[in-house]
């Protein structure tokens, strides 16, 4: 019995040692963060997290991630990522989230999460990235504009081109016409002359 208490007292105090480290690193981040526990409550946001989802410490910590916002954050797609996925992988790389958020409006968020299983704990990263898909929509639609007036300045450039040539053989044509008349002229000058 004794040694059962020692040993969950050492994994408590892991626990708390890598808590402590993870929010230190947290805190300093340029992106959000959020900490949870194996059953998915709250355990620490990063400040950057509090400023984007204008929310407080005390409406996020210690709520289950589906809970926060009244009820926002119960998304089919985290919920996806969080149960399903990432205890299957452990670790889950530029997983995307759209979503309305009725603070902060229509987003775009690309998650990256870890679970930790020797302290039970997952790690949330988030970035939005709205405005650099807006910017990739914007971009491709310009480019698509952008291809379509080049065919048709590349097929007004060709027509332009097959006219000149029309134009040229016909001058061409009619230079050789003068010349061959300009001959059969010295040829009938030097047969009247002799």
């Amino acid at each position: 019995m004794k040694n059962n208490k020692i040993k969950q007292n050492k994994i408590n105090e892991s626990k708390e040692l890598a808590l402590h480290y993870m929010k230190s690193l947290v805190d300093v981040a340029r992106e959000s963060f959020l900490i949870l526990d194996a059953k998915l409550k709250v355990i620490s946001g990063n400040p950057i997290f509090y400023q984007i989802f204008r929310v407080t410490p005390e409406q996020t910590e210690n709520k289950f991630i589906y809970e926060l916002g009244n009820g926002q954050w119960n998304i089919p797609e985290l919920k996806r990522l969080l149960e399903n996925i990432l205890p299957e992988r452990k670790d889950v790389k530029n997983y995307e989230v759209k979503h309305n958020f009725q603070t902060i409006g229509d987003k775009t968020i690309e998650l990256n999460a870890r679970q930790i299983d020797s302290v039970q704990l997952i790690i949330l990263a988030m970035e939005d990235i709205t405005e650099k898909r807006t910017l990739e929509t914007k971009l491709s639609e310009y480019t698509k504009v952008l291809e379509i007036k080049v065919a048709e300045r590349t097929k007004e450039l060709a027509d332009r081109i097959k006219e000149l040539e029309r134009i040229n053989k016909i001058i061409v044509g009619r230079e050789m016409k003068m010349i061959e008349l300009k001959k059969e002229l010295e040829k009938l000058k030097k047969s009247r002359l002799s």
